[in-house]
């Protein structure tokens, strides 16, 4: 007979995107790299880790931490009229879309094949990004120090899962608030 699980378990599985702020600020401010943190990332809003992208502004450039494959797949640079991230980090705002394939975008990293072990439905490889949220990482001078994004990636809308909400933006500025004070993102 299979054990039940304990209740923190349960308690965290059962609505993951409605959690509170504090209780999310604790859990990413555990991860000490950011493999970890993005891992975390992906669990609150039930996306694959290769759905969440960690950018780190270097001389005006967004340098991907995370995922692993895209480190070396090249920059944004901020002064970028098609990326999104470019955009997130000039204008300091967080952006919602999920009509994304509608968005003109640079999609030449949607191209890199991003597989993880962990990740049992590898179809990400061929699919396009549906969704997307993006959020500036600022310090507390309002300095960006790079972006974060969450993505659903599909064949179509359908596949690629629920849109995002505005409560899941707000939860994402709050790992973003949280990643301004990580060493790794620094």
């Amino acid at each position: 007979m299979p054990s039940k699980p304990n209740s923190e378990q349960a308690g965290t599985a059962a609505a993951p995107a409605r959690a509170s702020n504090a209780s999310v600020e604790h859990v990413l401010t555990q991860a000490t790299t950011p493999q970890q943190f993005c891992a975390a990332l992906a669990k609150l809003f039930g996306v694959r880790p290769t759905e969440v992208a960690l950018m780190r502004l270097e001389k005006g450039l967004l340098n991907f931490v995370h995922p692993e494959q895209l480190k070396t797949a090249g920059s944004i640079p901020v002064s970028s009229s098609t990326a999104v991230a470019a955009h997130t980090a000039s204008t300091k705002k967080t952006e919602l879309f999920n009509a994304f394939v509608k968005v003109k975008h640079a999609s030449i990293f949607e191209s890199v094949k991003l597989s993880n072990p962990a990740d049992e439905d590898d179809r990400s490889g061929q699919s396009a990004i549906q969704k997307l949220m993006s959020a500036p990482i600022l310090d507390a001078q309002r300095k960006v120090l790079g972006v974060v994004q969450v993505c659903r990636k599909g064949f179509d809308p359908a596949t690629a899962g629920p849109d995002f909400s505005q409560d899941d933006l707000q939860q994402l500025e709050v790992a973003a608030k949280v990643l301004s004070t990580l060493p790794f993102i620094k």
